[in-house]
């Protein structure tokens, strides 16, 4: 997406992030009036305020003990006699010097209140408009395909999540909308200064250009500095989040001073980044307070003259003097907020880069509900590939029938996985159609798909919840007794029993704390709760030891029982147990039959079973345990 280069053009951005959640600006419409409508009582009083001071310099000071008179102009107007009484009600200027700090005390509680009101409601309404934002992000980002997440740094994704919308929260709530508020306040104070003085309101907007130069020149600076931070910021998350992902090969190689060496480059660069951004923000505040300065000075000059020409009062000049300040304090919090405002931009553009990503897999239109399936999956002349890159596989074309047990076989990258993961839609073909049932697998919505599906790959995934959590996320309507009778299926009772708390423990992140034959077998029985009618076994047995395999191999065998199951392996002799053996070489399936028809065939499998396939199993972020039901 195109980045402005101007802070004019990063108020955009933030307005586009707005739009998108139009919905939720309507639902907090009403505490936005209320907001706005304490930030017009905040106007009206600050208005106010300076009228007091006014007063006392012109009333009592001029009218009081040894006085020539009531000075003239507009205080004097609002104190001329009216039918022989004074406006101010006969009041004595001792009165008044009594009554003036009171109403000044009054005034100033009342534009207090009113702030808070407007400083909470927007919160609230700023609040729920980015939790909105980021939910929306959230669910969006599940919602990408595979292709998508293999390319984003996992590290960078949560920062997205968690880091750039916080910034576009407190940006709005501590920026943006306050700074709308600023623009009432500045319009009511240069109306009035213009009411009581036009020739001193020229005078203060001959500085505005001042304003305006310094703002956009430093406001860009800050703003490329911004995004720098941002992207290297982004980068250290996703350092992070490798190395803590595989810190067990991290220190089993020894590689903490090269690692730790890239980690130190990228945070000193987001060092000198920030203390940049901060140095050009800081110079810009400075350089608004000396513009302040200069037109203060000037007013001050050009309104004593005016005084003494006697257009204007002492009190008056004090009063416009006050409502300058005033009317300044937005200009300076714009300078101050243009820091911000140029952070979030950088932030909002990289929630907005999410968004904007659309899913490779994507519902049709018309896609219904799938009803129960019977299991009987067929593959009909379809073709796979990865992004731009040639064909995975090619005019694959073979059924599995329903409650048949099929082995997929093959070298390392024949695109075993691949034809496995375009069942549950992981990923779709790019000609050809994938069926279950007799009906094209895209013609259903993802859910209930997925819910009829149960994916079980050789790196089991647990969650950082009970073990009953885990076993429950199979189906999450199952009570206590359907969650031990799913454990006791795998295999996995009795060492939950075994545990501090038993089914009520809770697990480390991704299930660490547990062997990889114990979470492999916690994940059976999450599978066996799902009742899905087609199981997908994607190399359930590597890394695990003899007696590990053969429990878990055991309790595989009752999970796929009266279901159609797909197995994905390397281990011929899990394979040939198996109804029939789909092989796949040079791209496409090269012969499918039993173990003993495909030996006798003396083709590819022959040959894998003669010289068993000698290659790595990484355990890699892809292969992570997903069930769906």
């Amino acid at each position: 997406m195109s980045r402005p280069e101007r802070i004019g053009e990063a108020l955009p951005v933030l307005r586009r992030l707005m739009a998108l959640f139009s919905p939720e600006l309507r639902q907090q419409r009403w505490v936005a009036a209320g907001s706005f409508a304490a930030i017009f009582a905040e106007v009206a009083f600050r208005l106010i305020e300076p009228w007091p001071l006014g007063l006392v310099l012109d009333y009592v000071l001029e009218v009081g003990p040894g006085s020539v008179g009531m000075a003239p102009g507009l205080l004097g107007g609002f104190v001329v006699c009216w039918n022989g009484a004074r406006l101010l009600g006969g009041f004595e200027p001792s009165a008044v010097l009594w009554l003036a700090p009171v109403v000044l005390v009054l005034v100033v509680a009342a534009r207090a209140g009113a702030a808070y009101l407007s400083a909470v409601g927007f919160a609230i309404a700023g609040n729920r408009i980015v939790t909105a934002v980021r939910i929306a992000l959230y669910s969006h980002m599940q919602k990408l395909s595979l292709a998508f997440h293999r390319k984003a740094p996992r590290g960078d994704l949560i920062l997205r999540v968690v880091s750039d919308v916080g910034m576009v929260r407190e940006v709005i709530v501590t920026a943006m909308l306050p700074l709308i508020g600023n623009l009432f306040i500045l319009t009511g104070m240069v109306t009035v200064m213009l009411w009581m003085n036009w020739k001193l309101t020229l005078v203060a907007a001959c500085t505005v250009p001042l304003f305006w130069l310094s703002t956009v020149r430093l406001g860009r600076s800050i703003r490329d500095v911004a995004r720098t931070q941002r992207r290297r910021e982004g980068t250290l998350a996703s350092q992070a989040a490798e190395m803590l992902g595989a810190i067990q090969v991290v220190q089993a190689l020894s590689l903490e001073d090269e690692l730790a060496a890239g980690f130190v480059q990228q945070s000193e660069g987001s060092l000198k980044d920030g203390v940049k951004a901060k140095r050009l923000s800081a110079r810009l505040e400075r350089t608004v307070d000396v513009i302040t300065g200069v037109a203060t000075a000037m007013v001050l000059f050009v309104g004593a003259r005016i005084v003494v020409s006697g257009e204007l009062s002492p009190g008056e000049l004090v009063i416009f003097l006050s409502y300058l300040k005033s009317g300044f304090r937005p200009v300076r919090n714009f300078a101050k907020y243009t820091a911000r405002l140029s952070k979030a931009s950088a932030a909002a553009e990289r929630v907005l880069e999410v968004l904007d990503s659309e899913p490779d897999v994507a519902e049709r239109p018309n896609a219904r509900v799938a009803p129960p399936f019977d299991g009987a999956v067929r593959f009909e002349h379809a073709a796979f590939r990865y992004g731009d890159n040639d064909a995975v596989l090619s005019d694959v074309d073979f059924a599995v029938a329903k409650g048949e047990h099929v082995a997929i076989v093959g070298a390392s990258g024949a695109g075993k996985s691949t034809l496995a993961a375009a069942i549950p839609r992981l990923h779709d073909a790019v000609s050809g159609r994938v069926l279950i049932d007799g009906t094209d697998i895209r013609d259903f919505t993802l859910r209930s798909l997925r819910r009829q599906i149960v994916v079980l790959l050789q790196d089991s995934l647990l969650f950082a919840a009970s073990v009953r959590e885990n076993i429950g996320f199979g189906n999450v309507a199952a009570d206590d007794q359907a969650i031990e009778a799913a454990a006791r299926l795998a295999n996995a009772h009795e060492f939950i029993c075994k545990l501090p708390e038993g089914y009520d423990t809770v697990l480390s992140e991704r299930g660490d704390s547990l062997s990889a034959g114990e979470r492999q077998r916690i994940a059976i029985a999450r599978a066996a709760l799902s009742c899905a009618p087609i199981v997908i076994l994607d190399e359930p047995l590597t890394g695990l030891d003899k007696l590990n395999a053969g429990v878990v191999r055991e309790a595989l065998e009752r999970l796929i029982r009266d279901r159609t199951a797909i197995l994905i392996t390397h281990d011929l002799a899990h394979a040939s147990s198996c109804d029939r053996i789909v092989v796949l070489d040079t791209n496409t399936v090269a012969e499918i039959g039993t173990h003993t028809e495909l030996l006798r065939a003396n083709g590819p499998y022959a040959g894998f079973a003669s010289a068993p396939i000698s290659v790595a199993h990484p355990t890699s972020e892809a292969t992570s345990d997903v069930v769906v039901g």
